[in-house]
C-alpha cells in the first residue's frame, strides 16, 4: 500500500476541497468538519501569532484523497488539554529544546474522535501506521522534539503504538442516558440525599424568576452569538489562567457556517440573557464548551451548565453529553469519569525513555483514581451490579 500512497503536508485547510475532507469525516465529531476547522483558520484563531500553525497531513492514492489529519506545528503547549509542561521542563533540563512540537487535534477541543479520518474498510490500520511513520520522519528530519495525538480513537492508538508512539490516559465526566424518560426520571437515578439537592438546586433558580432555554439552528440571530461571545470572553477574562482562545469574528462565522451544530442554552430574567453555553451538538451527542455569566446567582452555573443541558439531551433522544476538561464536581450531577487516550512519539531516546517510566506510573494512578470515583458515583447501582 505504502509505494501506491502519496503523502503531502498543506499550510491550510482549504488547500483539501470541503467535499473530499468531509467524505472521510463520516459520522465522527462535528468538530472534524472542514467547516469547524476552516473557520478557525480563517477567523485568526489559529495561526503563527496564537501558536497554533496548520500542517494538515494528506495522504493520496493518485487524485483520490483517502486520508488527513488535522495536524499542527505547535509553539507551546496552551490549548490543548493534554499537559506536558513538566515534559518541556525535563527537555529543557537535558538541554532539548522542546518547542516546536507536532500535534495532531482539534484546536482548544478536548472531545475524543477520529485523528487519521480515513476511508471505511481493512486499509484504515495500514494507513494510520503509514501517517504515524511519516509524522515521525518529519519530526526527525526537521529537528522537532515530538509528536502528540490528543483524544483519538482505540483503533489509533493500536496502531501507533505499534509504531513506537507512547499510551497516555485521561478522565473526563461524561453522561450517559440510561432511556430516560424525562429529567424527573433522570433525578430518580440519584441515591436519595444528592436527588434532593437537585430538587432543591432547580427551585432555587425557578424562584429567582430565572428561566432557562435551549437556541439552535434556525432559531439562533447573530444577536444571540455576539451575546454568547461575551460571556464566553467575560467568562475568561475573569480567571487568572484563562485564555480568549476564539475570536468574535469565530462566533459569527460559525453561525453562518456551522448553525445546524450549534446549541445555546441561556439564562433568562426579567426577559434578559444573564447566563449561557455554548454547545455543540454531533449525532445524538451534546458537547458542552463555553460557559459565562453577567450575573453572579446561586445555583446558575450548575443549572445552565449541566441539568439544562441534561434535559435538553433527554427531550431530544440523545445518548451523551460530554461537558469538557476536569472538574470532578461535575460527577456530583450525574457525569462519571470515562477514560481518554492521546499517544506521544519523543525523538531525543533519553527523554522519551523518561516519558514512558512516567506514563507507566500515571497510568496506573488513573485506573486507581477512576475505580474511587465509580465507587463515589452519585448515580443508584443497579440491583443486579455489586
Amino acid at each position: 500500500m505504502a509505494s501506491e500512497v502519496t503523502l503531502r503536508i498543506v499550510r491550510k485547510i482549504a488547500d483539501v476541497t470541503q467535499r473530499d475532507w468531509d467524505a472521510l469525516v463520516g459520522d465522527e465529531s462535528p468538530f472534524l468538519k472542514w467547516d469547524w476547522l476552516d473557520s478557525l483558520e480563517q477567523t485568526g484563531c489559529v495561526n503563527e501569532s496564537t501558536g497554533w500553525l496548520p500542517h494538515h497531513l494528506v495522504a493520496e492514492r493518485g487524485h483520490q484523497v483517502i486520508a488527513v489529519c488535522p495536524l499542527y506545528l505547535k509553539l507551546h503547549s496552551m490549548g490543548e488539554f493534554v499537559f506536558d509542561y513538566e515534559w518541556a521542563d525535563a527537555a529543557h533540563r537535558l538541554g532539548i529544546q522542546y518547542y516546536p512540537k507536532l500535534l495532531v487535534g482539534v484546536p482548544f477541543t478536548p472531545v475524543t474522535g477520529a485523528r487519521f479520518l480515513t476511508i471505511a474498510g481493512p486499509e484504515r490500520k495500514g494507513l494510520i501506521r503509514l501517517m504515524g511513520q511519516a509524522l515521525v520522519k518529519i519530526a526527525g528530519d526537521n529537528k522537532i522534539s515530538s509528536v502528540h495525538v490528543n483524544f483519538c480513537l482505540a483503533d489509533e492508538q493500536r496502531a501507533l503504538e505499534e509504531v513506537g508512539f507512547l499510551p497516555r490516559v485521561g478522565l473526563q465526566f461524561h453522561w450517559q442516558n440510561r432511556g430516560f424518560a424525562s429529567f424527573e426520571d433522570y433525578r430518580a437515578s440519584f441515591r436519595s440525599d444528592r436527588c434532593n439537592k437537585i430538587k432543591r438546586e432547580r427551585r432555587e433558580i425557578a424562584s429567582q424568576g430565572i428561566s432557562i432555554r435551549a437556541v439552535q439552528a434556525g432559531e439562533l440571530t447573530s444577536s444571540h452569538v455576539r451575546t454568547m461571545f461575551r460571556l464566553y470572553k467575560g467568562h475568561v477574562d475573569t480567571l487568572y489562567y484563562g485564555r480568549q482562545y476564539l475570536t468574535r469574528e469565530f462566533f459569527d462565522t460559525v453561525l453562518r457556517r456551522f448553525a445546524q451544530h450549534l446549541c445555546l442554552i441561556f439564562a433568562e430574567r426579567d426577559g434578559r440573557i444573564i447566563a449561557g453555553t455554548f454547545n455543540v451538538r454531533g449525532d445524538h451527542v451534546l458537547y458542552g464548551r463555553y460557559w459565562g455569566a453577567f450575573e453572579e446567582r446561586p445555583f446558575l452555573h450548575f443549572n445552565v451548565c449541566y441539568y439544562s443541558a441534561i434535559e435538553h439531551c433527554i427531550r431530544s433522544g440523545w445518548s451523551r453529553f460530554e461537558a469538557g476538561a476536569g472538574g470532578s464536581f461535575k460527577q456530583l450531577r450525574g457525569l462519571d469519569p470515562e477514560p481518554t487516550a492521546s499517544m506521544h512519539f519523543v525523538v531525543d531516546e533519553k527523554l522519551a525513555q523518561a516519558v514512558a517510566r512516567y506514563l507507566k506510573q500515571e497510568r496506573d494512578l488513573v485506573r486507581e483514581k477512576r475505580a474511587r470515583l465509580l465507587d463515589a458515583s452519585q448515580i443508584k447501582r443497579p440491583t443486579n451490579q455489586p
